[in-house]
């Protein structure tokens, strides 16, 4: 029988199928809406069809109560599903829509060590989303924007209420959407760097989550911080999912190398 992984986040829910040999079946991801956890209830379907439903991220341990069978860390599971798709990966950066973190692996696929910020929106998706509003662009435009400017602006508060308000005082002032918006990514770049120095940068570095799926801003994020073999999946958003689906399946090892 089948194995359904699910990542329940605060922006979005991902879910990935395994067949009994471990091959993906499907994977994909939904809006949460207002409530995830009836959400991802709805998602998962007909739970007889599974053999193992393991959760993880930030409703897994209510799905545990109410549907899944087990549960796992969202540290681990980035871990597991970064690995598999990446065997080589010795650290994972992970920025989703209201946490970030990187997780340092051994050259098994195992976590040694971790830090995160789940304080506040600083440096996630939400804080990126709410930069975008007041620039009056969406995400991809936003980095687009960036990536054309040159003129260097500094962006101070990484606070989400008090950056929208120097935002809007940046434009006041008259400088061009381009060169707030570059403020913006290197103000978010710059934490992140500033999350992977504190543990140590250990490449080949894998970059998950939903930040890591705006198009454009990985590569950006690339050249801020140096790191031109940065690693991306194809579906950033699902390797929290993939690593629950991988756990539920008994495959707590690395597998080939894939995108």
């Amino acid at each position: 029988m089948a194995v359904l992984g699910i990542d329940i986040g605060s922006r979005t829910i991902g879910v990935v199928v395994l067949n009994e040999s471990g091959g993906m079946i499907s994977g994909r991801v939904f809006d949460s809406g207002p409530r995830p956890l009836e959400r991802a209830r709805e998602i998962a379907g007909d739970l007889s069809q599974y053999r193992h439903i393991v959760a993880t991220g930030y409703g897994r341990h209510g799905a545990r109560a109410d549907f899944a069978t087990d549960l796992i860390t969202e540290i681990k599971a980035h871990a597991l599903g970064a690995s598999y798709l990446f065997p080589s990966c010795r650290t994972v950066l992970d920025i989703g829509g209201q946490d970030s973190k990187v997780i340092r692996l051994n050259e098994r696929g195992r976590v040694v060590d971790f830090i995160m910020n789940d304080r506040c929106a600083a440096g996630t998706g939400k804080f990126l989303e709410v930069m975008a509003q007041s620039l009056g662009l969406s995400l991809e435009e936003m980095v687009a924007a960036a990536a054309q400017s040159e003129e260097k602006v500094i962006l101070n508060s990484m606070c989400t209420v008090f950056a929208e308000s120097e935002v809007v005082s940046l434009l006041a002032e008259g400088h061009p959407v381009g060169v707030v918006a570059r403020a913006v990514l290197n103000s978010i770049c710059d934490r992140a760097q500033n999350m992977l120095s504190r543990m140590g940068i250990v490449p080949p570095v894998v970059f998950t989550g939903g930040v890591a799926a705006i198009p454009g801003l990985p590569a950006y994020f690339a050249r801020r911080a140096g790191l031109p073999d940065l690693l991306v999946p194809t579906s950033p958003q699902l390797v929290g999912a993939l690593g629950a689906a991988l756990y539920g399946a008994g495959m707590e090892v690395k597998g080939k190398a894939s995108g």
